[in-house]
């Protein structure tokens, strides 16, 4: 939901650009394999292996629309299981990026990539991490915003507006507050 907020809402009104980096939960809670959070993590972290392999061939573009494509059928389809080389033919990336899926050639650049993330936000996050400049010209990151829907934009934007604020208050660390309802994926994008 995060990530729609931002392309959806924020981006095209703040003139952002976006650059998708991996977090993987495995690397970060690593999960003893053959527990029932290993093998969910385990896929996800292969599809960052196909994810960083279209990095390198194809540039961020390429990354986005994968990961879209990832999200569309995982949240919208709630098909966790499929053929990677369908979702990179959805679009229209090269099959044999699939061949990184059971490679550890992109290993190193995904936990660099996750171990930068994780050092801008702090150990005791999760996913989504968002990480900009401050005024300073000092990268800074959150972890979050966790949301179930997208807001409307005008409401986005106060959001987007208000996490740039606190980004440079120095000594502003946290906010949270319970969770009481699912996410609403709302419209296949």
């Amino acid at each position: 939901m995060t990530a729609r907020w931002v392309v959806d809402e924020v981006a095209p009104a703040r003139d952002l650009a976006i650059t998708w980096q991996p977090i993987s939960l495995k690397l970060k809670n690593k999960p003893e394999e053959g527990s029932s959070f290993y093998e969910p993590v385990d896929r996800t972290y292969r599809m960052l292996r196909v994810m960083e392999s279209v990095r390198a061939a194809e540039g961020e573009d390429a990354v986005f629309r994968l990961y879209w494509e990832y999200g569309r059928r995982i949240h919208h389809d709630k098909a966790f299981e499929f053929p990677i080389e369908d979702a990179l033919e959805a679009v229209g990336l090269p099959t044999s990026h699939a061949a990184a899926y059971d490679s550890d050639e992109f290993d190193h650049e995904i936990q660099t990539r996750h171990d930068a993330g994780i050092a801008l936000a702090g150990d005791d996050i999760g996913t989504p991490i968002i990480a900009f400049d401050d005024r300073n010209g000092v990268k800074q990151a959150y972890f979050g915003p966790v949301i179930t829907r997208v807001p409307p934009t005008e409401d986005s934007l106060a959001m987007w507006d208000a996490l740039v604020t606190m980004m440079n208050v120095d000594g502003f660390w946290e906010l949270k507050r319970t969770r009481t309802e699912r996410p609403d994926f709302g419209d296949r994008p």
